[in-house]
């Protein structure tokens, strides 16, 4: 292995990985500039503004609120579907899963239509019950389509750990919460680490929640100055706030994981958990597995079919849904090919030339996709005035967009292809003569194709409901399915909106096969 990394890397590919590199740093220079280009008063003044505490408190507010109740949510669900008689484990896992297919603005849409006076939960209960709004609102909506990251992160680290250790721990003649607290959950720590860093950064780039809740965070307010007060200085400003509270999280996970070391150093094989009894607590368990199940699924999903039901019959028009599904696959499909097309270079480099510089170019990847969409898609805005106007407002900078912010998704599984392709047929065709390039695409290529089409269909799947990006970037007039959602959503026009959510819930559900997938 160490002759490998030795091997000088070829100047074409290290030229291409170099250029995606630069097309995922180039946007964010050019948001430092145009932030740059205010007067020192001026700045003074951006800065120092009351305002701008207020928008902190109510990110951090809403992060650290988030964060919590995920926690307090996703740790018993992982431990109920993981280490109890649950009955109906797989199906429980899955159900719990599914959240992931129902985009936050369609969860609003959800509440929206079920809540209020026009609600159908009024008419079921009796009474109105009060729609969610301002920080409970989005603290609510955010919890219950976020915390399967951190359900999956804990399930899966709660199945591998060690039995023999709990066991070890009963032996000295510790009780069962004891266990739990001194043993099991510092075991946990990685894969709490690692939810929290992924529920955080979707706190902090959601956009579609906190608008339609009416509460002010660090997106909403950077979408209002850009769109409406058209102050795209202090647009900037507020997109490299964001920033700075998005790379303190990455440094934070960072930081907790450096030099922790949870693996075995004794001898002998691992043991198998044991399942706990849940005797006369299983029915509160149940009760409690259906709560997000009701939040997260039932309630978005009556709801849109109750109002495609409102529609009086023949009045329901599908060609604004069609028109809008064909807008959105006119830029996810483009964009799915060339993010998997541009990962490929980052993820050969990475596998058959491992070094720091592999390292660093993956890691500005992961940049772009840590970086809040509403800021990454003000710097392209920026770049593209003073760099490339042509590209202002164009489909073509839309699909840049997508595939630079997603490129991170798309890295995954091809990494994941080409440690299974061995670099031995590529020496073996050079040896039959043929060049570097050709023995790369008849060689190893062929082998690489699930790689390329997975990592598509996570791209895919994911600008399909990007809503940030597309607002901001997307040419005059061009709406998609989210785009629509949030419009009808945003002026209480419910029923419009349900056909578009009903599609955008159905190709989000792909997404979470492909996780399942995974897994398996």
């Amino acid at each position: 292995m160490a002759a490998q990394t030795l091997r000088p890397i070829p100047l074409p590919l290290l030229a291409v990985a170099l250029l995606v590199g630069l097309g995922v740093l180039l946007p964010l220079a050019y948001l430092g500039l145009r932030a740059a280009q205010a007067e020192p008063g001026q700045l003074v003044e951006i800065v120092l503004r009351p305002r701008n505490l207020q928008l902190l408190l109510n990110t951090l507010a809403l992060l650290l609120g988030v964060i919590a109740l995920t926690t307090l949510l996703a740790l018993p669900l992982a431990w109920l579907t993981s280490r109890t008689d649950l009955r109906g484990r797989r199906l429980w896992t899955l159900l719990l899963t599914l959240p992931l297919a129902v985009p936050g603005y369609v969860g609003v849409f959800g509440f929206f239509g079920a809540t209020g006076g026009s609600g159908w939960l009024s008419g079921l209960l009796g009474f109105t019950w009060p729609r969610p709004t301002g920080y409970l609102g989005a603290l609510g909506v955010l919890t219950l389509f976020t915390y399967p990251y951190l359900f999956l992160n804990l399930r899966a680290a709660l199945l591998g750990l060690d039995s023999a250790l709990e066991e070890s721990a009963r032996s000295l003649g510790y009780r069962g919460y004891q266990v739990f607290f001194r043993v099991v959950l510092p075991q946990l720590r990685p894969a709490l680490y690692a939810g929290w860093l992924l529920v955080g950064l979707h706190v902090l780039g959601d956009f579609g929640v906190v608008s339609l809740v009416r509460f002010e965070t660090f997106s909403y307010a950077i979408y209002l100055q850009y769109s409406s007060a058209f102050d795209r200085v202090y647009a900037a400003w507020l997109s490299l706030m964001l920033l700075l509270l998005t790379g303190s999280l990455l440094w934070l996970e960072a930081r907790l994981l450096k030099n922790l070391s949870l693996s075995r150093v004794g001898l002998g094989s691992s043991r198998l958990p044991q399942r706990t009894p849940l005797g006369y607590g299983a029915l509160p368990a149940y009760a409690f597995l259906l709560l997000p199940v009701v939040g997260a699924l039932v309630v978005p999903l009556v709801s849109i079919g109750y109002w495609v039901l409102q529609y009086p019959s023949g009045y329901l028009s599908w060609e604004g849904v069609v028109q809008a599904l064909e807008n959105s696959a006119r830029a996810s499909a483009p964009a799915a090919l060339l993010s998997a097309l541009m990962a490929l270079p980052l993820a050969y480099l990475g596998v058959r030339y491992p070094s720091r510089l592999a390292r660093a170019l993956e890691r500005v990847a992961y940049l772009g996709y840590a970086t809040p969409p509403l800021a990454f898609a003000l710097a392209l805005i920026f770049f593209s005035l003073r760099g490339a106007p042509f590209l202002y407002q164009t489909l073509a900078l839309l699909v840049l967009a997508y595939a630079l912010h997603f490129l991170a998704e798309a890295i995954g599984p091809v990494r994941s292809a080409l440690y299974q392709a061995p670099p031995r047929l590529e020496e073996a065709a050079r040896s039959l003569g043929f060049g570097p390039f050709q023995a790369f695409f008849r060689a190893t290529f062929p082998l690489l194709r699930r790689g390329m089409l997975a990592s598509m269909a996570l791209v895919f799947l994911s600008a399909m409901k990007e809503l940030p990006l597309t607002f901001l970037l997307a040419p005059v007039g061009y709406s998609t399915l989210a785009t629509r959602i949030w419009g009808y959503t945003s002026e209480a026009l419910f029923a419009e909106a349900a056909p578009y959510a009903l599609l955008v819930v159905l190709l989000s559900a792909g997404f979470v096969g492909l996780l399942l997938t995974q897994e398996r």
